[in-house]
């Protein structure tokens, strides 16, 4: 297991999730604990790319429920109706949102958040099993190359389920 990142000075997001995949990788290899992979994972991206918030929340019942997560307190327990997280879930696609002001229905678990980013994780039967919510204290801060590296990243967690 890697207990450290190499983290290339580049200021090419897309670059730089080349160079992390790969690493986390590594770093999920051989651990089958859900939980503690959930928490490398987002300690590796807030590591990376210095986001504001980076965690999964787990479709459990008829709701999200916080999971591993790195940043700031966070809200337990989202409805799939509500908020990026919601709307992720029930759409079944990624969302990014370049001011989180402007999505109706937005839940302000920090009034410090910005702009967000929201990945569905899949199950093997094709259902939700989770979200990976991404957000900055930037305006704009996420892009397709945000939305393809992160994509990645699922894939390696999609395998763990």
């Amino acid at each position: 297991m890697a207990e450290t990142l190499y983290i290339p000075a580049t200021a090419d997001r897309a670059e730089l999730y080349k160079s992390l995949v790969p690493q986390m990788e590594a770093l999920l290899e051989g651990e089958t604990d859900l939980i503690a992979n959930l928490a490398n994972v987002s300690a590796a991206l807030r590591e990376a790319f210095g986001f504001f918030w980076v965690g999964f929340y787990l479709k459990k019942d008829q709701q999200l429920v916080l999971g591993p997560f790195q940043g700031p307190i966070a809200c337990t327990r989202i409805s799939f109706d509500r908020g990026v997280c919601g709307a992720c879930y029930t759409r079944k696609e990624t969302i990014i949102v370049p001011d989180v002001e402007q999505f109706p229905g937005h839940i302000a678990c920090s009034s410090a958040s910005k702009s967000e980013i929201v990945l569905p994780v899949f199950a093997p039967d094709g259902s939700v099993a989770m979200v990976l919510d991404v957000d900055s204290d930037q305006l704009n801060d996420f892009s397709t190359a945000d939305a393809q590296g992160l994509g990645e990243v699922v894939k390696l967690v999609e395998r763990l389920l």
